[in-house]
């Protein structure tokens, strides 16, 4: 994946260890968010269960990275969905990043229908999750196996999945304070991670990289 063309101003935020966010999808409002304790991926540390481990080996969804970053961004933006958060002002915000080369899509596709995804911002060696969606079951989660396997294979060191959820602890996610995680996107900062190359693993390739790593 080339490099971006030109470094998108809100990237300061997430090397400063804060992000933005809005209140409602409805509220034009934006503010800046800098959580006491930080939910993270260990990239060595994420658990598949077995029929996820099943559902990525046989192939059941085709994997690809950026090829349909505005239609995931729209899906995790709905105002229907609980807890939506993507204003217009953030919308805006995150298709100016990613023309930029600074936000990704990784979207599972079954039979030439999207079937579910997510996308987040990358910055040097981290990657910042910001939200994922599914029409099809354990086809957002079959996206973030496939995405942490591009992020090993790319150098990454950490993946942020900002506020920690029980569905999220339950693949592997972890809670740390937040000097923790500043000295771990510190040293994420120091490397160069590249994203999507070649941008389509097959779900073998993505478990071996991840069971090289676990």
């Amino acid at each position: 994946m080339s490099r971006p063309s030109r470094r998108h101003p809100a990237l300061d935020f997430y090397a400063r260890g804060v992000f933005p966010m809005a209140q409602a999808a409805d509220d034009p409002a934006v503010f800046l968010v800098e959580p006491d304790f930080r939910g993270v991926f260990p990239l060595q540390g994420l658990r598949l269960p077995r029929r996820l481990l099943r559902t990525v080996r046989q192939d059941r969804f085709v994997v690809r990275v950026n090829s349909a970053f505005p239609e995931v961004l729209d899906a995790c933006a709905r105002p229907e969905r609980p807890g939506a958060w993507i204003n217009p002002a953030l919308r805006r915000m995150y298709l100016e990043m990613h023309a930029s080369g600074s936000a990704h899509s990784v979207e599972a596709w079954r039979e030439g229908r999207l079937a579910g995804g997510l996308f987040g911002v990358s910055l040097r060696g981290a990657f910042f999750g910001e939200s994922m969606f599914s029409v099809e079951t354990d086809a957002s989660k079959v996206a973030l196996a496939h995405l942490a396997a591009h992020l090993v294979r790319g150098g990454f060191r950490l993946l942020d999945a900002q506020f920690l959820t029980d569905h999220l602890a339950s693949l592997g996610a972890e809670e740390i304070p937040r000097p923790a995680y500043l000295e771990r996107l510190a040293g994420a900062l120091e490397v160069e991670g590249v994203i999507g190359a070649p941008a389509v693993l097959s779900g073998a390739e993505v478990l071996q990289v991840i069971s090289q790593v676990s």
